[in-house]
């Protein structure tokens, strides 16, 4: 079966309800939460509902789901970025906590390199944008 827009690919950017209805749009960086996540750890290490809490704060337009966070995080620590360990001593019940490894450490430098080029676009255009809107 042929997908009728060949070139969407998951969540749309934009859309559009009703005949003459105004363009909603939703400007995402793609893939965001991995690079949140790695700055998180940086911290120190910390659980999954700490971590949870803190993604909220740092990306709030993202909805965190604790079942995708985790699976992302076992991804992590699969390919050496992060590593855990339960800890019993923490008030509460035993938890998971997660820190940073060096080569996690390098991936967010990278990450950093590639949205701070992201951001010197999005700049460019947003500046372009708002001279000819002042002419």
């Amino acid at each position: 079966m042929t997908h009728p827009h060949p070139h969407h690919r998951g969540h749309r950017s934009r859309s559009r309800r009703g005949v003459g209805s105004e363009w909603r749009v939703h400007a995402r960086v793609e893939r965001f939460i991995e690079p949140a996540l790695l700055l998180i750890l940086r911290d120190g290490s910390t659980h999954g509902y700490e971590l949870a809490d803190s993604l909220a704060d740092l990306v709030p337009a993202e909805r965190i789901d604790m079942g995708n966070l985790y699976r992302m995080l076992r991804a992590l620590e699969a390919e050496g970025i992060v590593e855990s360990e339960w800890r019993d001593d923490l008030p509460g019940r035993n938890r998971r906590t997660y820190r940073l490894t060096e080569q996690g450490a390098s991936l967010l430098d990278t990450w950093v390199d590639a949205l701070d080029k992201a951001n010197k676009t999005i700049t460019a255009f947003l500046e372009r944008y708002r001279d000819r809107r002042e002419e």
